[in-house]
């Protein structure tokens, strides 16, 4: 694989390949992938945007956490497949942002996507470019991308990727998850409850 580093990890007793991609930009968190067996067509494959609150706070506000640790279970009960990370948090705003997202979401009674418009930035800025260019390099032209967000599938498509969408279904979300899927659904993600 060029442009990128790769080596190996365990995680659960199974070993899967760490790729760490180098654009050459400088990028202090690059985008990078954890690649379980062989992946070929068809394959499952999560994008995963980074999310603090989530992952690492254990918040239950949003999916994220539950997502990311689903698409491993469905990838790695697959044996083969792809989770895509990408160092964009709070939908590509960044960490500042979304805080203020939420700050005014709690004080107004917002939905994040309407607090992020009224704070000036877009409801989503992402960009799944690179990801893309991950699974090229993996040899991937077609995936069961585990998601339940349609702008990646288009992302995908627009550069020669087919990807058809794996819905990721949450058993029983909390109330705060329940709002925030809610207000997903209003703002074009394909949701539906378990």
């Amino acid at each position: 694989m060029t442009g990128a580093v790769v080596h190996k990890l365990e995680a659960d007793g199974r070993p899967f390949r760490a790729v760490v991609m180098d654009d050459g930009s400088g990028r202090l968190n690059p985008p990078s992938a954890a690649v379980y067996g062989e992946p070929s067509d068809g394959c499952p494959v999560r994008i995963h945007s980074r999310c603090v609150y989530g992952e690492i706070f254990e918040s239950t506000n949003c999916d994220c956490r539950w997502q990311l640790q689903e698409s491993l279970r469905i990838i790695r009960e697959h044996g083969a497949g792809v989770l895509v990370y990408l160092d964009q948090e709070g939908r590509g705003a960044g960490l500042l942002v979304k805080a203020q997202g939420y700050k005014l979401s709690q004080e107004e009674g917002l939905d994040t996507f309407a607090s992020y418009a009224a704070l000036g930035f877009k409801a989503d800025s992402r960009d799944y470019s690179a990801a893309a260019d991950l699974l090229k390099e993996l040899g991937l032209g077609a995936v069961r991308l585990l998601t339940n967000n349609p702008d990646k599938l288009a992302a995908l498509g627009a550069v020669g990727i087919k990807a058809e969408m794996c819905q990721l279904v949450q058993p029983e979300p909390s109330g705060e998850t329940l709002k925030y899927l809610a207000a997903k659904s209003v703002h074009g993600h394909v949701i539906r409850s378990a």
